[in-house]
């Protein structure tokens, strides 16, 4: 029973030891891969930072993983992250494949029911992204595109729509 809330303290000092050490890779390993390793840009962004933290959790709690096995762990993680993204700026088929599209809910305050019911979203959560903008009717929005990170975007009314923001939004036939 003693040892559900102590377990001695050379398990405390490995704790202790290999936290600061695998805090400190990871951080170095963030800092050489750049800002983008922990976007949330979208869905694939989550999944990498999700994965990071778990990793660097087992690392701490885990007696069956050595230091350099969590370091390789996570740099593999932050490579491939990397290599994902460098390949999706370059190859377009890529980035549709690891991000999907955006895809338009609304337009001109008619509400495009095939791709609310495609992406599962309901008429009253796209109302209320127009609300969340400060819009006070539906027909004040000009489009409400759901983002690849999950998010709605809502383009007002009105606004000038050349070199458009909506160019490369996938429309669901109604």
């Amino acid at each position: 029973m003693d040892s559900i809330f102590f377990n001695g303290w050379e398990n405390l000092f490995r704790t202790l030891i290999v936290g600061l050490l695998a805090y400190g890779v990871l951080v170095l390993f963030l800092r050489l891969s750049g800002n983008r390793t922990l976007s949330k840009m979208n869905a694939f962004d989550l999944i990498v930072t999700v994965a990071l933290g778990s990793t660097l959790a087992t690392i701490l709690l885990s007696k069956d993983v050595a230091l350099a096995e969590g370091a390789l762990a996570l740099g593999l993680l932050i490579f491939l992250q990397f290599a994902i993204t460098w390949l999706s700026v370059r190859k377009r088929w890529v980035k549709r494949l690891v991000t999907g599209e955006p895809l338009m809910l609304l337009y001109r305050g008619e509400f495009l029911t095939k791709a609310l019911r495609e992406s599962r979203v309901t008429q009253d959560e796209v109302r209320a992204a127009i609300r969340s903008n400060g819009l006070g009717s539906v027909g004040e929005a000009h489009a409400v595109i759901l983002e690849t990170d999950g998010s709605l975007s809502v383009v007002k009314e009105g606004v000038s729509h050349t070199n458009s923001s909506l160019e490369g939004v996938r429309q669901s036939n109604r």
